[in-house]
């Protein structure tokens, strides 16, 4: 191992203080938001309304033609542009508006692809990555279908996560809130009674998870698929790593067959995904959108940090001293590291919150909403945010502790430069982990540049973070002796050992 050191400091050599500055400049990159030609041409639009206001007593007038004249620059703008816009897929009018009313301008490359597809009733399997407009590209022509033949029941979304679910459910409701859809959620960890009570009232559309879908269909009277049109199955992958493919088997078998359209989504392609699209669909056509298997986004820039595992902590303040007012998500490998780290940031003075899978499900969403809104610009979090959450405007990711395969990683990373905006991942490299970071570079079929962080400047907080050190250790003593006390707490979750109970499957420990 000290080779290696040998090898990284030498890399480096007398030219490490240049490097540095180029870096540190490189890394302000996704954070500051550059004044753009717009914002020029709107202050240029301002002093010329002031001095019009002057010469003239038709302000009005004139704010509405320049209104008409920004209106139809913005058009010839988008027409020279040679973008698609939803029209041009064959998206109706009132469902165009509803994606102008999220800001949702241009379709994004799978939208693009997928959607004429799905429109023209051809089953498929949508390959992208994460980040890419995935949801909007099944849930559009599912919408569309409906205002053509409205029926309750109509469309089911299967997600291997709570969180997603909800997220996907958000997202239908947005898009059809000009049509008045009605959507169920149903996950684990939530009153089965009241999810019954929404189902009785018909709803179009259901987002779910496997386990909860196969309890109610059980156990649930009057409650049948019998007439499903749309099957979704989103981040398909994950639905199968999470030991739901004996569930999705009994579920496939009580839903039609003829007349049934399935659309398969994921960021990653893998042989129980390959026997799941022969199982669920018919003659489908492959829309991808990356030729590798694992697909990162062209706006993300990545970059990993080497150093001693004794100085992760100084190494990680020192990068939120430089991005504060920044959204920042941190990946760790452990709910115990989770939770100290959150205590240390907060110590320090940084807005910070925890989330993994051992809160209960409405402290979840309520440090989820928090993020979003950003009454907290940091989350600290195991690989509970890392699969299909969007989350907007992150700026940073940074793997504090590396994920433990590749999959994983692109779906860390994913969290930041969405729906075309930039962003930067930092992942921090011990001494421990270089042989893991050599698979994933691999995987990524691409090397890496390294951050290079002035030493020096990173001690200088040694002392702070010494003594928050000190604080998040001794709170973290008295929450276990607390969850001792109760008498083991989440530790003890699903027995810790065996298969976890059918309610447990879409709740992931972390």
């Amino acid at each position: 191992m000290p080779a290696i050191k040998k090898q990284q400091m030498s890399r480096a050599g007398s030219s490490r203080d240049a490097a540095a500055k180029k870096i540190k400049a490189s890394q302000r990159g996704p954070y500051t938001k550059p004044s753009s030609k717009s914002h020029q041409q709107r202050k240029a639009r301002e002093s010329a309304s002031e001095s019009e206001s002057d010469q003239s007593n038709s302000g009005k007038e004139e704010e509405v033609a320049e209104e008409d004249e920004e209106r139809s620059q913005s058009e010839n703008d988008a027409v020279s542009s040679g973008k698609k816009t939803f029209a041009d897929l064959g998206v109706r009018e009132e469902l165009c508006e509803a994606c102008a009313n999220l800001k949702f301008t241009n379709p994004t490359p799978i939208q693009e692809q997928s959607i004429p597809l799905a429109l023209g009733g051809r089953d498929i399997i949508g390959l992208a990555e994460t980040g890419s407009g995935k949801t909007a590209a099944f849930v559009l022509p599912i919408l569309q279908a409906l205002m053509e033949k409205p029926q309750s029941l109509f469309g089911l979304v299967l997600a291997p996560t709570r969180e997603l679910a909800f997220q996907i459910s958000q997202q239908v409701e947005a898009l059809g809130s000009i049509i008045n859809v009605k959507c169920a959620t149903l996950v684990g960890g939530m009153d089965m009674v009241t999810q019954a009570i929404a189902l009785s009232k018909r709803p179009h559309i259901i987002v779910a998870t496997p386990g909860r879908l196969l309890d109610h269909l059980e156990n649930t009277k009057g409650f049948s698929l019998k007439h499903l049109k749309y099957l979704v199955m989103d981040e398909a992958d994950r639905l199968l790593d999470l030991d739901f493919g004996p569930i999705l088997d009994k579920i496939l078998k009580v839903l039609p067959r003829e007349g049934r359209h399935t659309y398969l989504f994921s960021a990653t392609m893998s042989t129980k995904v390959e026997n799941l699209q022969r199982a669920a669909l018919h003659n489908p056509l492959r829309v991808s959108i990356s030729t590798s298997a694992h697909q990162v986004v062209a706006t993300l820039m990545q970059r990993y940090i080497f150093l001693p595992h004794k100085h992760k902590d100084l190494y990680l303040i020192y990068l939120l001293t430089d991005a504060i007012g920044h959204p920042t998500i941190i990946f760790t490998r452990t709910v115990n590291e989770t939770q100290r780290i959150a205590i240390l940031l907060r110590t320090l003075g940084f807005g910070a919150i925890p989330l993994h899978g051992q809160l209960s499900q409405s402290a979840r969403l309520g440090a989820l909403s928090k993020f979003k809104t950003r009454a907290r610009d940091i989350m600290v979090c195991t690989d509970v945010a890392a699969r299909g959450l969007d989350i907007p405007s992150v700026d940073l990711v940074i793997n504090l502790d590396l994920p433990a395969d590749s999959k994983t990683y692109v779906h860390r990373v994913g969290r930041t430069a969405r729906a075309g905006k930039s962003g930067k991942a930092i992942s921090f490299v011990t001494q421990y982990d270089v042989e893991l970071w050599l698979r994933v570079e691999t995987a990524l079929g691409r090397k890496i540049e390294e951050e290079v962080i002035p030493k020096d400047e990173a001690m200088v907080l040694m002392d702070r973070v010494s003594e928050a050190q000190i604080v998040a250790v001794r709170e973290m003593k008295e929450i276990h002796d607390r969850r001792g006390r109760r008498g083991g707490g989440g530790a003890s979750r699903g027995g810790g050992h065996g298969r976890r109970g059918r309610d447990d499957m879409d709740h992931e420990e972390g």
